[in-house]
């Protein structure tokens, strides 16, 4: 497997026969080094519905048939635009021939915004996502809260991809104690940098983790497994 980070909350997964992206926001992401016609995804995981997480999952899914999963009430308003979309709820499995999915809390919103209205888009979500032999979390948008240690209780996590970026997050203080409760082997801070308001300081966030290995990953670069 090799999974890489791309700017934001982006995230590939390049399974021995699948590409999945997370969260492919890239036209408007100034930090990503990706190209929307150059990317072929096989499967599009999403965590909420936020502009800067849907990104262009339309064009993308649309140009190459991608499967979308997503929260229910997002899937179901995707699936309206002509996507071929599995629909999940928060605490929910479902296993695919790409791997395992399960969709955990988040505490964020989830609206989707268009020039004419602003769509509720349902209970926004982490997602842990299990394939050969390895769990990867990422925590989507949310703020730090007691049933990470759950979440790290019951998953052995190889890899936790935070964000850090504050005001609409966690901060790097936050994100560092859900750490602890998660207990990854590795850790990469995501969504910080991208815009004015959650500049940060990814060094900062890595100095006040204790007991799991911090990779600070810049947008193009793989996440070392």
């Amino acid at each position: 497997m090799q999974i890489s980070y791309h700017g934001h909350s982006v995230v590939k997964i390049k399974t021995n026969d699948k590409t999945i992206l997370i969260d492919p926001f890239i036209s408007g992401n100034g930090l990503t080094d990706l190209k929307v016609e150059e990317e072929k995804p096989d499967v599009i995981l999403l965590t909420h519905g936020h502009n800067d997480h849907v990104g262009d999952t339309v064009e993308l899914a649309k140009a190459n048939n991608s499967l979308v999963v997503a929260p229910n009430e997002l899937a179901v308003y995707l699936g309206k635009q002509g996507l071929n979309v599995h629909a999940m709820g928060i605490g929910g499995a479902y296993e695919f021939p790409f791997g395992k999915v399960k969709y955990t809390l988040a505490f964020h919103g989830s609206v989707y915004e268009t020039e004419n209205e602003v769509i509720n888009t349902g209970n926004p979500g982490g997602i842990l996502f299990y394939a050969e032999g390895l769990t990867i979390y990422h925590a989507g948008d949310t703020a730090l809260f007691g049933d990470m240690k759950l979440i790290g209780d019951r998953n052995a996590i190889d890899v936790a991809f935070l964000p850090i970026g504050d005001n609409f997050t966690m901060g790097p203080e936050d994100a560092a104690y859900a750490v602890e409760l998660l207990k990854p082997k590795t850790v990469v801070p995501i969504h910080y940098d991208t815009f004015p308001v959650i500049k940060q300081d990814p060094s900062v966030f890595a100095e006040l983790v204790k007991d799991s290995k911090v990779q600070i990953v810049k947008p193009g670069e793989n996440v070392e497994l």
